[in-house]
């Protein structure tokens, strides 16, 4: 089972500084040092919440060569998306013909193509983005300028440097992506780094210009391809899919021991997840999930004899050790490929130093190539479908988790189940008690199949038609977030019932054990919400339950 990670809570309001610190987070004194090749998603939560960053040595100087080499192949009038032609359905048009010579006239008009790019594709919606997100974005786009394949002026990276360890934290819509390189939102950063826009600096929004005057960072003056690298690139839906990946692992973390105090409130059978059954078939996961299943509910009654206990239970709590295993392998997936992302270049073109001559006899390819030096080739690095992919595959794992935490709450309820009260009523409360609470996650369970929708084969053709495919990584991040917060929800109510149940029986038999870890949860769960004597407003309930799964 994978290491458990503090819970980083994302910031979602302006009054929470850029540089707060959050328990489990990196000191502000802490440093990570960024290569391009070996950021931890650990570290880029750090930077988030305020640690410095450092550039490597070999890492800048790659920079200085790869910018040369993409200089000179403008020099030389190779065609580079983006510096010598156009973007998008404008890549049939000729931007200037160096002539062999980087003239005064040229890199004027290198420099006002890259200014109008940066504002004409400023154009988001919605609500700002988090600011702990906004500068995981940072972190992560400046790392992948640092994998050396983006041919930007060295003080590219620098800006970006400066902008995390000072605070500056663009303002950037949330809306207005479909996953092909987050365009029209990560140019807000590049606007920002040449003044023309806003930042949060210093707990307030304020034009970047001032911010810059107040941190002493010199605004970019963008030539060549800085704009392009600056917008053209996924890290916006990146963090937002690292958001959800990190939501999610600390709701698997919970989830073994949130099912044991359900199964104890059943009075339910431990065989299904026994070694003697499991290791007949192992599955990826099973063996670690029934292990830490049963490791919760060490010393519990549940291994004792029971004469009510029955053979087999119903099927969403028998089956709950495959659901939080293909959760886990979902999980594990997606943090795979988010650090694949994360470390390697998702430009286009890619600038590549010291490029093999592979099929460089045919002229097509020799074309791309600068002799001595590498090439400047067009990719299709910008597609981030195996992460978008990888988020949903998560989300619909989820999904299947939730299902069985809102059956298994019902069947809590169902006194031909448990052999308690119907709808757990204490002695003496004749009202409803838990008998109207369930469409409360029936309605979470609804939401969650709808948002588990995969969508990213979802979109229309734009861009002249030639932009026809895309992956929707941001809205699926988003999905993900909502169903991982939909549980926790899920959770609390489960947790609700659970021990609401467990009281009960204690109640019948003073001497009930619940397990170790069951236990250590129950006890803390009570200290932020009591057994349910009598009817009560339920709605605060459910608030401090899903934020007890969220914090424990």
């Amino acid at each position: 089972m994978m290491k458990k990670v503090n819970t980083l809570l994302a910031t979602t309001a302006l009054a929470t500084s850029a540089l707060a610190m959050t328990s489990g987070a990196a000191m502000a004194s802490d440093t990570v040092v960024l290569d391009g090749q070996h950021l931890t998603q650990a570290q880029a939560w750090a930077i988030a919440d305020g640690a410095k960053v450092d550039i490597a040595p070999q890492a800048a100087s790659a920079l200085v060569k790869a910018h040369d080499l993409l200089m000179e192949a403008a020099r030389l009038g190779k065609p580079v998306y983006g510096l010598t032609v156009g973007v998008g359905l404008n890549k049939d048009h000729k931007l200037f013909d160096a002539n062999g010579e980087l003239s005064a006239e040229v890199m004027a008009a290198s420099k006002s193509f890259n200014y109008s790019t940066l504002r004409a594709h400023s154009a988001g919606v919605g609500e700002p983005m988090p600011v702990r997100l906004t500068r995981v974005a940072l972190a992560v786009r400046l790392n992948t300028i640092l994998s050396g394949h983006t041919g930007v002026q060295p003080y590219v990276a620098e800006i970006y440097q400066a902008y995390l360890n000072q605070g500056i934290t663009p303002v950037i819509p949330s809306l207005g992506t479909v996953g092909e390189a987050d365009i029209l939102l990560a140019s807000h950063v590049g606007l920002a780094m040449i003044g023309e826009w806003d930042v949060f600096y210093q707990g307030k929004r304020m034009s970047s210009v001032e911010a810059m005057s107040k941190a002493g960072v010199k605004p970019l003056k963008p030539i060549g391809k800085d704009a392009l690298s600056i917008l053209s690139n996924n890290s916006v839906a990146v963090a937002y899919a690292m958001q959800g990946y990190q939501d999610a692992e600390h709701l698997l973390e919970v989830s073994p021991t949130v099912f044991g105090l359900s199964l104890e409130g059943l009075n339910g059978n431990v065989a299904p997840f026994l070694p003697q059954t499991n290791d007949i078939r192992p599955f990826p996961y099973l063996k670690a999930t029934t292990e830490d299943i049963l490791g919760s509910l060490s010393g519990s009654y549940l291994w004792d004899l029971n004469s009510e206990r029955p053979l087999q239970d119903p099927l969403s709590y028998r089956t709950t050790a495959y659901t939080l295993a293909s959760a886990q392998k979902a999980l594990s997936d997606l943090g795979q490929v988010i650090d694949i992302q994360i470390n390697h270049s998702d430009d286009n073109p890619g600038v590549i130093l010291g490029a093999s001559k592979q099929y460089a006899e045919n002229s097509q390819v020799a074309k791309y190539l600068v002799e001595g030096k590498g090439g400047v080739f067009p990719t299709t690095n910008f597609e981030p479908l195996p992460v978008a992919l990888a988020v949903q595959q998560l989300s619909v794992a989820l999904t299947h988790v939730s299902h069985n935490s809102a059956m298994r709450t019902i069947h809590l309820s169902d006194d031909h189940f448990t052999h308690l009260p119907r709808f757990l009523s204490a002695p003496g409360n004749n009202g409803h008690a838990f008998g109207a609470i369930q469409k409360t996650f029936v309605d979470m369970q609804v939401r969650n199949k709808m948002l588990a929708t995969p969508v990213s084969f979802d979109g229309i053709q734009i861009a002249g038609n030639i932009e026809d495919t895309f992956t929707n990584l941001k809205l699926a991040s988003d999905n993900l977030i909502q169903i991982v917060d939909n549980i926790n929800t899920m959770y609390g109510l489960e947790l609700l019932h659970s021990t609401q149940a467990i009281d009960l029986r204690k109640a019948a038999n003073a001497d009930l054990k619940l397990g170790k870890a069951t236990q250590a949860m129950y006890q803390a769960y009570r200290q932020q919400v009591p057994f349910v004597e009598l009817d009560r407003p339920f709605t605060p309930d459910i608030q401090a339950s899903h934020d007890f799964i969220v914090k424990y």
